[in-house]
């Protein structure tokens, strides 16, 4: 009996370490590395990425010539872009490759037709388009309380006596900073002709 218990524990012991062997191999074959390693996707590049049209500004009744504006990736022919323009419910242009628009609000949608690695494909977009009118204005009045001027008239005209007194400031003069204007000139010119003379510093 005694014999008997002995070689079933023998078989035991034998088997659970047959076990723990291809246990043992089976985590070895794999690198420890392995689970360390995260699967990253390849980003494509885009073969034709259609960029934003910036913002004009035109002086008067003059018009604001707007293209197509995109990038491609190397090898990709394009066949054609051209552009869409609504202006509310009104179609402006329509497949032009160039279009002269006055001030207003639009919504322009450029299509780029391609040919990449034998395939013909083509990509659109649409955005907001502002294109504005210059300001005709050549000062902006001041209280005299205010040393910052409005964007766009950075020449501080200050009024320092009598008419013959008014003198004019431009930056990085050396009162400049703490000169409080009574008048914001878009340049020199405009200050002059207003009456004003350029500071001595």
């Amino acid at each position: 009996m005694k014999t008997l218990v002995q070689r079933a524990l023998a078989v035991s012991a034998a088997c659970a370490l047959a076990f723990s062997g291809v246990s043992a191999a089976s985590a070895a074959a794999v690198p420890a590395s392995v689970h360390n390693v995260g699967i990253v996707a390849a980003k494509k590049t885009a073969p034709v990425t259609i960029k934003k049209i910036g913002n004009k500004t035109v002086k008067g009744s003059a018009k604001a010539t707007v293209k197509p504006s995109y990038s491609k990736a190397k090898n990709v022919q394009i066949k054609s872009a051209l552009l869409k323009v609504t202006k509310g419910k009104k179609t402006v242009a329509k497949n032009k490759k160039s279009v002269k628009l006055a001030a207003g609000s639009y919504k322009v949608t450029t299509t780029v037709k391609y040919k990449a690695k034998g395939k013909t494909s083509t990509v659109s977009k649409t955005q907001s388009l502002q294109v504005k009118k210059a300001s005709t204005k050549r000062s902006v009045k001041m209280n005299g309380k205010a040393t910052q001027c409005p964007a766009g008239y950075p020449v501080k005209g200050n009024r320092t006596g009598s008419k013959k007194e008014w003198k004019y400031h431009v930056p990085n003069g050396a009162f400049y900073a703490r000169t409080k204007p009574e008048e914001c000139f878009k340049n020199t010119s405009d200050a002059r002709k207003a009456g004003y003379r350029a500071s001595k510093r």
